[in-house]
């Protein structure tokens, strides 16, 4: 952030703004539009797309932004953000493809849609920042490797749980210590909430009842934690995350995991519901130098073997701007796989499911999603979450089992289906080539 500041205010100083276009003005979008707008000197939003293009109008107008014109081409975008204007439109591609633009903020939360887009952008040399855990933790490796191709830098955010958490990760490992747990601090766990149980939560707060219940049934806190473990080399200890249910603060949980577990397996993501400081994020990590292991207990972190850091929020929208910073201004990643997925998401059955049905979407009524390593998943051809919705059942399948490819019939002519065969071979010729090699 001392960078970052900095780095900006020579920016707007130099009248040079960095010029960020966002995919997506929901709930979520229409915060970092006022945030760009009315608390970031040195960056300008100079174009919003959404599929209702009223939304876009409301980001803009909720930010204080009136002077926005609706364009519907390359050129009506590109001339008018070359006269200093702002644009709003229904057709996320033009903003894929238009120059003048200087990283583009994907907030739809859809993963074929998505899937189109970020691909696009890429294909247009575009920086992307994704507030789209879905989409990451069902393609984002085989996204990276196109995104690296193209030189161009694919990332997840500052803000939401996962980009607060490798900040926080990176800290630990940059003072010499070796993390080995990444947490998240929840308030609520039940993988059988549904829209109709989260509606009056979700009006309250002005979001959608599905949005709200992705958090709640655990389908949100299970993609945000494939992401990281895909970021750091991590795995999950069982299906579904430990997930402890502990009332105090996370300080006190380092003598509930297994040391020696935690490095056999490379470093673990996990989940508590309850502790202490909510809603925020902690790593754990260890010291082999005992010297560095007195410094360490007179800085009242203990005796270890495993020590405590902890953020005690995630501020979501007033982040995200910082994180194209990062990006476009120093090349910096918040957070991308490393390379082969570790963990994946999987769909499991919310409620008994009957053949011929099709599957509704992320946080709705059929199924929620678990972490589960992904050799497991490979192995037993398990159907990855972020393409559940639209499926047709071959069979039935009781509550809470784990759907299989060989379950369902995927719907024709998906790109996010292509993209993750094309992950599975991939990864798959990567590691023959690692054996062989």
């Amino acid at each position: 952030m001392i960078i970052v500041d900095t780095a900006l205010k020579a920016r707007h100083e130099a009248g040079n703004p960095v010029k960020v276009a966002m995919i997506g003005a929901g709930f979520m979008g229409r915060g970092i539009a006022n945030q760009i707008a009315n608390s970031v000197p040195g960056m300008e939003l100079v174009a919003i797309s959404n599929r209702n293009i009223d939304a876009a109008k409301r980001a803009y107008s909720e930010a204080g932004i009136e002077n926005f014109k609706t364009v519907s081409s390359v050129t009506d975008l590109e001339n008018t953000i070359a006269s200093g204007g702002y644009a709003v439109t229904e057709d996320a591609m033009l903003l894929c493809r238009a120059e003048g633009i200087d990283a583009l903020i994907e907030v739809t939360g859809a993963v074929e849609f998505g899937a189109h887009i970020v691909m696009e952008a890429i294909a247009n040399r575009k920086h992307v920042v994704m507030m789209n855990a879905e989409l990451d933790g069902t393609i984002g490796a085989i996204l990276k490797v196109y995104a690296d191709k193209a030189g161009v830098i694919l990332t997840a955010c500052d803000g939401d749980q996962p980009g607060v958490q490798l900040n926080l990760y990176r800290f630990v490992k940059s003072i010499g210590l070796t993390p080995l747990l990444c947490g998240n601090i929840k308030g609520l766990q039940d993988p059988y909430r549904n829209p109709t149980t989260q509606e009056a939560f979700a009006k309250r707060w002005g979001q959608k009842p599905s949005m709200v219940t992705s958090f709640a049934d655990g389908t949100k806190i299970s993609f945000e934690q494939a992401i990281v473990a895909n970021a750091t080399g991590m795995k999950v200890a069982k299906r579904g995350m430990l997930g402890y249910d502990f009332n105090g603060h996370v300080d006190e949980m380092t003598k509930m995991y297994d040391v020696e577990q935690l490095k056999e397996l490379g470093g673990i993501v996990d989940y508590v519901v309850g502790a202490k400081p909510g809603p925020g994020v902690f790593v754990f990590g260890s010291h082999d130098d005992p010297k560095q292991q007195h410094y360490l207990n007179l800085y009242k972190l203990g005796e270890g073997p495993l020590y405590s850091f902890y953020t005690p929020y995630h501020l979501c929208h007033f982040e995200v701007p910082l994180s194209v910073a990062r990006v476009v201004l120093f090349g910096d990643y918040i957070l991308a796989p490393l390379g082969k997925p570790l963990v994946d998401v999987v769909a499991t059955a919310k409620i008994d499911l009957k053949a011929g049905e099709t599957l509704d979407g992320i946080g709705y009524y059929m199924t929620y999603g678990q972490c589960e390593n992904s050799d497991i998943v490979q192995r037993q051809k398990l159907l990855p979450m972020g393409l559940a919705e639209g499926c047709r059942l071959k069979r039935d399948v009781a509550k809470d089992q784990v759907l299989t490819y060989d379950d369902v019939e995927l719907p024709s002519g998906r790109l996010c289906d292509k993209l993750r065969a094309e992950q599975d071979a991939y990864f798959a010729q990567e590691r023959v080539m690692a054996v062989v090699g």
